[in-house]
């Protein structure tokens, strides 16, 4: 099989890396990849909102298989252009049409699925410019922390939790007269504020069956301890040990079997993957976000434990053969410590040398985020450089197979957390 991957990150790079080892794979191209995608297939020069440029190159290509790494593309509805166009119909696109990644592209949307199909989720309600006094009177009856959502993509940037009535109030106008987070913010979700553990869980679907893949905890936070600016996540690690078996239950018969049943109810086509933000509140889960592709730096955890081929389900989903699809998991955890940029989250430098990539990491592996090649280097190209996957019997074992690799490898201004995974751990591995 021929297979197209839309996206130049990390997620993009793990799933590269694992659809490589796929006996079925006969080419794999990523548009436009990074430096490390390069090392699993071909990097093409496209960019992943050009649909015509993709369709082109699919027909050109022959292309089987389309998986739609980022957000952007699905929002703005790749599946649907390909869906409507029958010269494209040889190709499977793995990811849902428009209207079903409204999940993550409107959190209002996504509120009012969940409570239509009474799916745990937090108090809340929705308010515009027109409506900014009875979002405040709103914000008056709840307790704080104050929990404003811009409604659409605002490149993760878009929450804000707040503890002061009176800033709130003030972020609300500034959301809603001020534009700051630009057209996401034309409408504001307020949200009750759950205090829990949190905890992300993935599905694969084809709108009927289900594969439930391995739940992992990200770390968004760029200062140890969980401290200063959110970013797009400084590491991860799966299993999770507070997601036990009675708590999983939950889970899939109060959320997973829900959304997909609630899915097909509201006759809204999703293949694809789903992205489910959880929280933890006492021994229940409640539904934080839904992200309507593979999170990351999750999907550099989640990849390494899928001992299944991830063609293979793919290929179910273009055959309408999922349910038939053997799920085989490796009880090995897996961890994964971002190596970014200095200055990261805010304003940062790029075209760094990176060196030390050329050792052997025993037990680790190392997926690139954002990086690039010019005259046999590979060079710094985004806020998160690196990757870099530990495995292990333990999560003590995969930490310390993270840490080994990641000081190996050195760029001007590199900084990764050295507390990653320590919260679940019995000892630490780094003091």
């Amino acid at each position: 099989m021929k297979v197209l991957i839309l996206g130049s990150g990390g997620r993009e790079h793990a799933i590269a890396w694992k659809l490589a080892q796929s006996s079925m794979l006969h080419e794999l191209y990523i548009a436009p990849g990074n430096a490390g995608t390069a090392l699993t297939g071909k990097n093409v020069d496209l960019d992943p909102l050009d649909f015509d440029g993709i369709a082109a190159f699919v027909q050109a290509q022959d292309i089987n298989i389309l998986v739609v790494g980022p957000e952007a593309p699905l929002v703005a509805g790749i599946q649907d252009y390909f869906t409507a166009r029958e010269e494209l119909s040889f190709c499977t696109v793995i990811g849902p049409n428009k209207k079903a990644a409204q999940l993550e592209g409107s959190k209002d949307f996504s509120k009012q699925f969940m409570e239509r199909h009474n799916i745990p989720t937090a108090k809340y309600g929705s308010f515009m410019k027109s409506s900014l006094a009875q979002g405040k009177a709103f914000l008056k009856s709840m307790k704080p922390p104050y929990v404003l959502k811009a409604d659409g993509l605002a490149a993760g940037k878009g929450v804000l939790i707040i503890d002061d009535l009176q800033e709130a109030e003030k972020a609300l106008e500034e959301m809603l007269l001020n534009s700051k987070f630009g057209e996401a913010g034309k409408k504001v979700v307020i949200e009750e504020f759950l205090k829990g553990i949190e905890v992300s869980m993935f599905v694969l679907t084809d709108g009927s069956s289900f594969k439930i893949l391995p739940e992992a905890k990200d770390y968004k936070r760029i200062g140890e301890g969980d401290t200063g600016l959110n970013t797009g996540g400084m590491g991860a690690v799966s299993p999770v040990p507070f997601v036990n078996q009675e708590f999983m239950e939950k889970v899939k018969n109060q959320i997973i079997i829900p959304t997909v049943k609630g899915l097909k109810r509201d006759d809204i086509h999703y293949q694809g993957f789903i992205f489910f933000g959880l929280i933890k509140v006492g021994g229940d889960p409640f539904v934080i976000e839904y992200n309507c592709r593979m999170g990351d730096p999750e999907t550099e955890v989640v990849m390494p434990r899928l001992k299944s081929d991830l063609l293979h389900y793919f290929e179910g989903i273009a055959t309408g053969t999922l349910s038939e699809c053997d799920l085989e998991i490796d009880p090995r955890t897996a961890t994964t410590v971002i190596a970014a940029s200095g200055g990261y989250p805010d304003s940062y430098e790029k075209g760094k040398v990176i060196s030390g990539l050329e050792h052997s990491h025993k037990g680790a592996v190392v997926f690139h985020a954002g990086t690039s090649q010019k005259e046999g280097e590979t060079l710094t190209n985004g806020g998160r450089v690196l990757a870099v996957t530990g495995i292990g019997a333990d999560i003590e074992t995969a930490l310390q197979r993270s840490y080994d690799a990641l000081e190996a490898i050195d760029f001007e201004g590199m900084y990764y957390r050295k507390d990653i995974g320590l919260d679940l751990s019995k000892d630490k591995v780094k003091s």
